[in-house]
């Protein structure tokens, strides 16, 4: 049986998000297995935000480079981060890791064009909305990455961080994010959105909001690891 490898910890909630995911769907789709080989490996979710915060990206690198390592010495095949902020550095990560990487950027950009979207709002921690990393790769598919104004995205930002990041949700948060999307369908005309964090599939749980199809990393992700999995 494949081996996959998670750094956690990330986001704690998610993690577990990540493992009853795995296993529902493993399950369901190999009824005779009881359950998939998984490795977790929960990081200091504290040092990643302060080195994020810091910009200090190839302390970063290092940082999970290492986690990573952790992973394969432990008997991983695959390996993936079970968050989206720390893509800023996917690619810096994979090329020097000791086994492939699943990137949940590249997972959701093909989940996106397989629906026909071609222009889709991200959500997500400030620093996923005002980096690079999911607008170039959504362009390889000509799919055009748009982002909450600057101050929807202080609002985001601060109710990711402050509240889902610690497991607190609240009815009025849920409102103030849909009302957002509601903003950006009428103002950009954005035909899908993204749960580029993945503690937002902890509040925005539905496959469509305001008619707009709903593409959520964090089950994507999954599907693409029980994909290998399944292998």
């Amino acid at each position: 049986m494949r081996t996959l490898g998670i750094i956690g910890g990330t986001g704690p909630e998610t993690t577990v998000e990540y493992y009853r995911r795995l296993i529902a769907g493993f399950r369901e789709r190999s009824p005779e297995r009881r359950a998939p080989s998984l490795v977790i490996n929960s990081i200091d979710n504290k040092k990643l935000v302060d080195l994020v915060t810091a910009n200090d990206l190839a302390a970063l690198i290092d940082y999970l480079v290492a986690e990573m390592e952790r992973l394969a010495r432990a008997g991983a095949g695959l390996g993936l981060i079970a968050a989206n902020t720390p893509h800023l550095v996917f690619d810096e990560v994979q090329a020097r890791s000791n086994i492939p990487m699943l990137s949940i950027v590249t997972a959701t950009c093909e989940a996106a064009a397989r629906a026909g979207l071609r222009r889709v709002a991200l959500f997500g921690t400030r620093f996923t909305m005002q980096a690079a990393f999911f607008p170039e790769i959504f362009q390889r598919r000509q799919i055009a990455i748009v982002v909450p104004n600057d101050a929807e995205q202080t609002y985001i930002h601060d109710k990711y961080m402050n509240e889902l990041f610690v497991n607190v949700i609240l009815p009025e948060t849920r409102a103030g994010l849909v009302e957002i999307v509601r903003a950006m369908k009428g103002r950009d005309g954005i035909d899908g959105l993204i749960l580029g964090g993945t503690e937002l599939s902890l509040i925005l749980r539905e496959g469509t909001l305001e008619g707009l199809p709903v593409l959520d990393t964090t089950q994507i992700h999954v599907d693409a690891a029980l994909k290998w999995l399944l292998l």
